[in-house]
């Protein structure tokens, strides 16, 4: 899935949470925007292995969102949001394709690495890959909560992100052949 829809979930999930303690929106909103992107970053190393754990991640996510929950401060709460979002990005990479810049020419079984496990999780392809256009239309939905929710700057972010998400879907192909043999 595209990095916009991994923190449009993360925003959703923590969405709720503003209601709650309307005080805590912008570090709710920072954790998870920053949770949402954190495992992409190993697209530097071994992508979707290397950042992502689907099940260890649950190891820093429910203690830190039950820490926040208990001693909540916008240290505590940002962080548990951080660590959710992570977590759900790494999970939820198992629904779509495997790690490969174009999945249409030469898909793989492989999704994303269970460490616990010791083998890649097989993709389940609900999401053909990052954005496909059902890929947009998850993003688009996710997008609702933290639109409706979130005020101000988060709104912004959120509503300028759909922007490049759709400019993507629409060129995803175009861009996956122009992009240079050792992107992939």
């Amino acid at each position: 899935m595209m990095a916009t829809t991994h923190v449009f979930a993360g925003l959703a999930i923590v969405a709720p949470l503003v209601h709650v303690a309307p005080e805590f929106a912008v570090p709710l909103a920072a954790g998870a925007i920053a949770g949402g992107l954190f495992p992409d970053f190993d697209l530097a190393f071994e992508h979707r292995r290397t950042l992502h754990f689907p099940v260890y991640g649950s190891v820093l996510a429910v203690p830190s969102a039950i820490g926040a929950a208990l001693v909540p401060s916008g240290l505590t709460v940002g962080f548990a949001a951080f660590a959710v979002a992570a977590w759900l990005h790494a999970a939820s990479d198992a629904l779509g394709n495997g790690p490969e810049f174009d999945p249409w020419t030469d898909a793989r079984e492989n999704a994303v690495y269970n460490h616990f496990a010791g083998r890649w999780m097989q993709a389940r392809r609900y999401v053909r890959y990052d954005g496909a256009p059902e890929d947009f239309a998850l993003g688009l939905a996710l997008a609702v909560p933290p639109l409706v929710v979130f005020d101000g700057r988060v709104r912004v972010v959120v509503a300028a992100a759909l922007v490049p998400a759709f400019a993507y879907t629409l060129f995803r192909r175009q861009i996956a052949n122009l992009a240079p043999a050792w992107l992939e």
